[in-house]
């Protein structure tokens, strides 16, 4: 274990996080943000672990968690979602991890998110564009657990600009009354805050493809990390949930995004990761540049945005989607290479 980057407010660390931890006294962590491996079908080349053993894998992590957080800390969790091999339904396993870490480690749920990225494209390609029985997989679950009940956090932290619609209401006012749901919208509910509460759907489009860390780890040959998240979401919740100072803690470092939003946001922080090459990627993303961004929005359609009434229906298969519609694979197979720019030529339907 060897600390391989310093910076102003943190470092990076090449070990096994579990010996890193061990290293730790008792609640010395403000905010554990991470995105650890998802339990895939199949491996990645950053060392996931298959499904059916994930609970297993995480158990020594689980309770280092409990046992260096501060009581007022979180534990947030960025986990991706897998199928089950050969078939269109889903694996449980990372819902049966937050039960885990709630029943067993004495865990609390603050909050569920969703982390829906408007970029993803419509994966997994077997059952969503050959037989058409699927929707795209479009978003991550993302825990925040907490140590107790009571949490710091503040979501004045995170506001978000108000609607057209929002916007509208101030501008025209709103008449104060009971709604049929039962709730009870006061006059207060016209008051202009300047901005609005967020939903806990987080909306951030993962399109990473001319930044500083790809260009500085092309120029240096070095295999940029397969799986990063943005560097939106770990600020997003290190912004509302620790303060100036505080210790920001990544037990599977990555590439580091986690320490660059912490820099960003001046935590002392700490990343943790055993491949080296992630690591020495990871450094090309310090020091933090200043953060001037405009953010874009995003917007759903309506679900019914395209249809109405049922002339067009077209018959839903009868098996359900079993039998594989041949006279469309071939062509539909090409079509997802040229879209994924799958240089190999190979892709994994089921992924």
């Amino acid at each position: 274990m060897k600390e391989y980057y310093k910076t102003e407010f943190g470092s990076i660390y090449h070990a096994d996080s579990l010996d890193y931890m061990k290293t730790l006294t008792d609640g010395v962590v403000n905010l554990i943000m991470t995105s650890p491996p998802f339990g895939l079908v199949r491996k990645k080349d950053y060392g996931n672990v298959e499904a059916h053993s994930y609970l297993e894998w995480f158990r020594p992590f689980a309770g280092q968690f409990q046992r260096i957080l501060k009581d007022d800390g979180s534990l947030v969790i960025d986990i991706g979602g897998a199928w089950i091999a050969g078939q269109p339904t889903r694996s449980l396993y990372h819902y049966e991890l937050m039960v885990m870490l709630c029943r067993e480690y004495g865990f609390h749920l603050a909050q569920e998110f969703f982390w829906w990225n408007p970029s993803k494209l419509p994966t997994p390609a077997e059952w969503v564009n050959i037989r058409r029985i699927r929707v795209k997989d479009a978003v991550n679950c993302v825990w925040w657990l907490s140590k107790t009940p009571w949490p710091k956090a503040s979501n004045r932290r995170i506001l978000i600009p108000y609607s057209d619609s929002m916007r509208e209401l101030l501008k025209n006012g709103y008449k104060a009354k009971l709604r049929p749901s039962g709730h009870d919208i006061s006059e207060k509910f016209a008051r202009d805050n300047g901005a609005s509460i967020p939903p806990n759907l987080i909306a951030i489009a993962n399109t990473e493809s001319n930044s500083s860390y790809l260009v500085k780890c092309k120029d240096a040959g070095i295999k940029p990390h397969p799986a990063r998240f943005p560097v939106d979401l770990p600020e997003y919740f290190i912004r509302m949930l620790s303060d100036k100072g505080d210790f920001v803690f990544d037990p599977f470092g990555g590439s580091c995004v986690t320490g660059e939003a912490a820099e960003k946001l001046h935590r002392q922080w700490a990343c943790v990761e055993l491949e080296e090459e992630y690591i020495k990627g990871g450094t090309f993303r310090f020091p933090v540049n200043p953060t001037h961004r405009k953010t874009p929005t995003y917007s759903l359609s309506h679900p019914a945005a395209l249809w109405n009434g049922v002339e067009n229906e077209e018959p839903l298969p009868i098996d359900g989607g079993k039998k594989r519609p041949q006279e469309e694979v071939k062509n539909k197979k090409e079509e997802i290479k040229k879209e994924q720019g799958n240089a190999s030529g190979q892709l994994n339907l089921y992924d």
